[in-house]
C-alpha cells in the first residue's frame, strides 16, 4: 500500500491563498509562534495536535506551516489520514519571511 504523502504547496501558492483568507495550522512551538507568524494562523503545536483536535481550523483545504517544512508535512500527513483536507507550506514561515510575506508577533493569531 503506498504512503499516504499530502500535498505541498510552494509559498506563491500560499501567498494567494492567504490573501483570500485560508485558514492556516501553525505547528510549531509558542516561542516560534509568538517572536513572529503568518497572521491568521492558529497554533497548535506538533506534539499536541492529537489532543487539541476540536481546535484545528476548518478549511479546504488547511493550509498546515512550521519554520521550514518538516513539521508541517508531518502534521499534514496526520491530518490527512484523519480525513482533514491539509497541505503542507513548503518553506514554511521562514521562507514567508524571506520573500517578505506579512508577520505578526505575540501569542494570538492576528
Amino acid at each position: 500500500m503506498p504512503e499516504t504523502r499530502p500535498p505541498e504547496v510552494d509559498l506563491a501558492t500560499f501567498a494567494t491563498a492567504h490573501g483570500k483568507g485560508a485558514a492556516i495550522l501553525d505547528v510549531r512551538n509558542p516561542d516560534e509562534y509568538a517572536t513572529a507568524h503568518v497572521p491568521g494562523a492558529v497554533l497548535i503545536p506538533l506534539d499536541q495536535l492529537e489532543a487539541r483536535t476540536r481546535e484545528i481550523p476548518a478549511g479546504d483545504p488547511l493550509y498546515v506551516i512550521c519554520a521550514a517544512g518538516g513539521r508541517s508535512l508531518s502534521a499534514a500527513r496526520a491530518l490527512v489520514e484523519a480525513g482533514y483536507p491539509a497541505v503542507s507550506v513548503a518553506g514554511g514561515t521562514n521562507g514567508w519571511i524571506d520573500r517578505g510575506g506579512p508577520v505578526v508577533a505575540g501569542d494570538s493569531p492576528h
